[in-house]
C-alpha cells in the first residue's frame, strides 16, 4: 500500500476513486472497507464516473438480474475506458466468485482491469500494484478464510454503523447462491467486534447493525454464542442501539429472544425470515425448521411482550407451489401479524437446486399471488400500527421527509419508520415524538 500511495503522491493531481457497492447491507459494510483501503492509498472520491481515474464496482449475485444490471453498467463503461486507457476498472463482490462469471468477463469485458472475489477484500491495494507494474490483468478469485481486520473503513454515514461479526453460509437453501459465493460460515472474534462497535460508540455512532448471512450462526473458537456477544455489548456505556440481521428460525432460541428483550441497548425489533406457510415448501427449501417451530418462536416472545415488532421474508411462487401452500403463507401472515414484510416473486437462480426443480406455475399466477399477499399485509399494517397513537416513541432521526416539506424521518426502536416536524439540525440525533398518526407504510406526529 505504501509504495502505491507514493506514486499516487506524486501525480500533480490527487487521484478520484468512484465506487458503487450492489445489494445488501454485508456488501455495502464490504464497499465501506473497499472505500478505505483506497482512501489510504491517497485516494479521494467522486460521485462522477467521468471524473475518476479508478472505478470500483461492488457486485451482487443474489438474483441473476442483479448480475444483469452489473454487465449493462459495465457494458456503458466501455466508452469511458476507450477514451481514457489509464483508467483503472475493478470488479469485485460475490458474483466475481462465480468462476462462470470471471469467465465471462475474460471473454467479453477484457477490458476491466481488476478482479477481486468477495473474500479477497484486503487484496485490493495489492492488485492495484500488480496492475500499475505492468499486470494487464490482477485477477484473483479465491475463497479466502481467514478474516482480516483492521482494515480501514471509509463509512456512508456519520451515525449509523454496519459491523459485521461472520461470514458466509452453511445452510443452502436450495433458492439461494449465497453459500456458493461467500463460501462457509467463519465468526470474527468476539474482542475485535467489540472493539470496534466501542470505537463507533466513542465517535458518536447511534446506531450499530451486527451484520451475518445468519448471526444465530456465529461461533467463534472461544464458544461463545449470539445471545452472549448481544449481552456482552449491551455493556457499552452510550446512548446508541444495536440492531442485527439477519436471523435464521432454525437457530433462534429463547436465548436469542431473552436477550432481544433484556437488554437494554438491543432494539425492540426483530427481524425473522419464515420464506413460506407451507411445510412441504420449507422443507423443499431446505430451510430445517417447520411452522410450528417458528410460530412457537413467536409465541414465545409475544408471551412477554404482546404487541413486539416482527417483520419477515417470504418468497411467492417457489416452483410448484400449490394453491393450499399459499393459502398456509396467508394463514402464517394472519397469525403473527407482521408489523412488515419483504416479499419476492421466486426467480430461478442458476447454479442452485431450486433452478432444477420443475416450476408449473405461470407467471401471471404468481403475480396474482403476490398481489393478494400484499394486500393482506397492507390491511394488517394499517391496524397494527394504529397501536402507537398517543405513545412516545424514541427515533433516530437519519432525514428529511420525501413528502413533505419541513418534516423528518427516522425509525423507533421497533423498527416504525416515523414522519414529524423538525429541522435538520436533528439528522444523526434521537428525538422522542408523539405518534397522533398512523398510515399503512409509516406513523407520524410531533416533538414531545
Amino acid at each position: 500500500m505504501r509504495e502505491v500511495r507514493k506514486w499516487l503522491d506524486e501525480r500533480p493531481q490527487k487521484p478520484l476513486a468512484y465506487v458503487h457497492s450492489f445489494g445488501c447491507q454485508l456488501n455495502v459494510a464490504d464497499g465501506e472497507k473497499l472505500s478505505g483501503i483506497l482512501s489510504e492509498m491517497g485516494y479521494d472520491f467522486t460521485n462522477d464516473v467521468n471524473e475518476a481515474s479508478l472505478i470500483l464496482y461492488n457486485t451482487c449475485a443474489v438474483r441473476e438480474n442483479a448480475e444483469d444490471r452489473v454487465f449493462g453498467t459495465l457494458g456503458s463503461i466501455k466508452k469511458l475506458k476507450t477514451e481514457n486507457p489509464a483508467l483503472i476498472l475493478c470488479v469485485t463482490g460475490c458474483m466475481t466468485a462465480q468462476k462462470t462469471v470471471a469467465d465471462k468477463i475474460a471473454k467479453s469485458y477484457r477490458y476491466v482491469d481488476i478482479v477481486l472475489g468477495s473474500s479477497a477484500v484486503g487484496k485490493l491495494a495489492q492488485m492495484i500494484w500488480a496492475h500499475m507494474n505492468g499486470m494487464r490483468h490482477a485477477w484473483d478469485i479465491e475463497t479466502y478464510i481467514d478474516i482480516p481486520e483492521g482494515v480501514p473503513t471509509v463509512r456512508e454515514s456519520t451515525f449509523k454503523g454496519a459491523v459485521p461479526i461472520m461470514y458466509g453460509c452453511n445452510n443452502f437453501c436450495t433458492y439461494c447462491i449465497v453459500p456458493y459465493v461467500r463460501g462457509r460460515e467463519r465468526s470474527r472474534t468476539p474482542e475485535a467486534i467489540i472493539e470496534e462497535v466501542r470505537g463507533l460508540i466513542a465517535e458518536g455512532y447511534k446506531e450499530i447493525m451486527l451484520l451475518g448471512q445468519n448471526v444465530n450462526s456465529y461461533a467463534p473458537e472461544c464458544g461463545m454464542k449470539f445471545p452472549e456477544l448481544l449481552r456482552e455489548i449491551d455493556k457499552i456505556e452510550g446512548d446508541y442501539w444495536i440492531r442485527f440481521m439477519s436471523s435464521h428460525p432454525k437457530d433462534a432460541g429463547t436465548e436469542l429472544m431473552d436477550a432481544l428483550l433484556e437488554c437494554e441497548h438491543v432494539a425492540k425489533h426483530l427481524h425473522l425470515p419464515v420464506q413460506s406457510g407451507s411445510n412441504e415448501i420449507l422443507k423443499r427449501m431446505n430451510r430445517r425448521y417447520t411452522v410450528e417451530k417458528y410460530f412457537g418462536q413467536v409465541e414465545y416472545i409475544r408471551s412477554k411482550v404482546p404487541d413486539f415488532s416482527l417483520t419477515t421474508d417470504l418468497i411467492v411462487g417457489f416452483p410448484d407451489e400449490t394453491e393450499q401452500d399459499f393459502q398456509a403463507t396467508l394463514d402464517i401472515v394472519k397469525k403473527v401479524r407482521y408489523d412488515n414484510m419483504y416479499s419476492f416473486i421466486y426467480s430461478k437462480r442458476t447454479g442452485t437446486k431450486a433452478a432444477e426443480m420443475p416450476d408449473g406455475i405461470s407467471e401471471k399466477e404468481k403475480s396474482e399471488r403476490m398481489g393478494r399477499l400484499l394486500a393482506l399485509q397492507r390491511e394488517i399494517s394499517i391496524e397494527n400500527n394504529q397501536r402507537f397513537i398517543g405513545r412516545t416513541l424514541k427515533v433516530l432521526c437519519d432525514g428529511e421527509s420525501k413528502k413533505r416539506s419541513g418534516r423528518m424521518t427516522g425509525r423507533s426502536s421497533e423498527n416504525m419508520l416515523v414522519e414529524f416536524s423538525g429541522t435538520p439540525e436533528m439528522i444523526g440525533t434521537f428525538v422522542y415524538v408523539k405518534i397522533t398518526e398512523s398510515h399503512s407504510g409509516m406513523i407520524s406526529g410531533e416533538l414531545s
